[in-house]
């Protein structure tokens, strides 16, 4: 398994579990849809997260939970592009979340350092877009349909072995275009065309996906399957958030994708500090 993360200007160390934060550009996203959605708003939130001990900037314009509607590309470059000019400056590795070409073609034209696409580079010229690329980092996720669909896609006989077949049929196809394994990261998709039951299903055997010899980045927080368990709302998902990421990292994985970014960092702390498993003995933050 490789020890690093290579993007278009970091090569991100993964000997300890990266925090990446998430800064929503958008009017509609289930957890803090509008909280960010100026240029202005969005921009001091990357720095309140960079104070917080933030790894990686995650920006995204346009919501993908669950029966959201889509937005065209011009309106979503409009949300984030400003946002990511700032973020540039602030010297951490900087991700967009998008699946739509365009938008991956101008956030890498500005020189972003990563692509986190839930399509999985599927949409049309996406491949030969980051494969054109030398370095730019890319993580690839596993869903089926469209966030207005997916949550009717639900049906697998073997929840863990379906999604790592998938997720192995598109790191090869990103190999076979010309981009190298030591780009991209492997995402299972928690909450994208699964049921609550599938998730943790998913989550006890995610080890296995380690098999495909690529590093995971996971996105548990203040998702629907943690309040279908806890009964909380999202505003009180926080300690079950923890929960989840710490499980997640017990489970291998390496980027733990989050809103709250200091709770996050605190717990993977004590995690090291205990030996908790799958950490190293530098994994301290």
């Amino acid at each position: 398994m490789q020890q690093y993360w290579q993007t278009t200007r970091f090569q991100i160390d993964l000997g300890r579990p990266q925090v990446m934060g998430i800064v929503n550009v958008t009017p509609d996203s289930f957890s803090d849809g509008g909280r960010h959605g100026e240029v202005h708003s969005a921009v001091s939130h990357c720095e309140r997260l960079l104070g917080e001990g933030v790894d990686i900037l995650d920006i995204g314009g346009e919501s993908t939970r669950p029966g959201s509607q889509p937005v065209d590309a011009a309106t979503e470059w409009q949300r984030i592009e400003g946002v990511l000019r700032a973020a540039l400056s602030m010297g951490v590795p900087v991700s967009v979340d998008t699946f739509k070409t365009e938008v991956m073609e101008r956030a890498l034209d500005l020189g972003v350092d990563i692509i986190n696409d839930i399509q999985a580079l599927r949409s049309p010229g996406a491949l030969a877009l980051l494969a054109a690329q030398p370095a730019a980092g890319i993580c690839l996720m596993h869903m089926r349909g469209e966030p207005n669909t997916m949550q009717g896609l639900t049906a697998y006989r073997d929840i863990a072995a379906e999604v790592g077949a998938f997720l192995a049929g598109r790191a090869a196809a990103a190999q076979a275009a010309g981009i190298a394994p030591a780009r991209i990261t492997l995402d299972p998709g928690y909450g994208f065309a699964k049921t609550s039951e599938q998730n943790w299903a998913l989550l006890r055997r995610q080890r296995e996906l380690l098999a495909l010899g690529y590093p995971l980045l996971v996105g548990w927080s203040r998702k629907r399957t943690l309040g279908d368990l806890t009964g909380r709302e999202v505003g009180e998902r926080l300690p079950a958030s923890l929960a989840a990421a710490l499980a997640a990292v017990a489970h291998g994985a390496r980027v733990l994708r989050v809103h709250d970014v200091a709770a996050t960092v605190d717990a993977l702390k004590v995690w090291a500090a205990a030996g908790g498993p799958g950490l190293t003995d530098n994994s301290a933050h």
